[in-house]
């Protein structure tokens, strides 16, 4: 907790100071370019590998960067509600979803079922990636482990990419030109970042 106090006493007095004219400017409103769905994952951040200032990211975070198809519920509903806000409210012109090397929500959706018996939640919001997963299984021979965790990794970002396909507002700012979709890998120990390419399927280094 000391290392936490310590970090915003520095931010008053070092931090906002040197934005301090920014901060004012978003004082009553935010405009943000990007609505930015990533992992939870501490190793994640979205500023820093892009670069960019408060104000500018509108941030997604969840374990595996997971998109849940678009329906009407009355449930709560964190993720499609902020997808909602962002790019209906907001206006948004990008959306990226980012996921990440060594991502441990991806890796326990390739383990055996019992491996999340006690983390229903976990279990059941992971089940969105099941698609994916079976197709990995099916593919890749249980001995190329590393094999099946990167392609794991690359092919959920892509699967999160058609689940925002199916949100009307989503598909509508598409097709008029109006928003852009983008999918990404986050290589944590190289900083290398790979960006899907719809027309080849693959995806392609960016930042070499």
């Amino acid at each position: 907790m000391q290392k936490l106090l310590d970090g915003i006493v520095k931010f008053r007095s070092e931090d906002f100071e040197a934005h301090r004219e920014l901060f004012s400017t978003l004082k009553a409103e935010q405009n943000p370019h990007t609505l930015f769905i990533a992992c939870s994952d501490s190793r994640v951040d979205p500023n820093l590998i892009t670069g960019t200032l408060p104000g500018e990211l509108f941030i997604v975070r969840n374990i595996a960067n997971m998109v849940p198809p678009y329906r009407e519920t009355a449930e709560y509903a964190g993720v499609t509600s902020a997808i909602e806000y962002a790019v209906t409210l907001l206006n948004v012109e990008n959306i990226i979803v980012c996921g990440h090397s060594n991502c441990g929500g991806c890796a326990a959706c390739l383990k055996p079922e019992e491996y999340l018996a006690g983390l229903p939640h976990t279990k059941t919001w992971l089940q969105l990636a099941h698609p994916v997963r079976d197709r990995i299984l099916r593919e890749v021979p249980a001995e190329e482990a590393a094999v099946r965790e990167w392609m794991m990794e690359q092919a959920n970002v892509v699967e999160q990419l058609k689940h925002l396909a199916t949100y009307p507002y989503v598909r509508e700012r598409v097709a008029a030109g109006r928003l852009k979709l983008s999918g990404w890998h986050y290589i944590i120990e190289t900083g290398e970042i790979f960006i899907y390419d719809p027309a080849t399927e693959e995806f392609h280094h960016a930042n070499a």
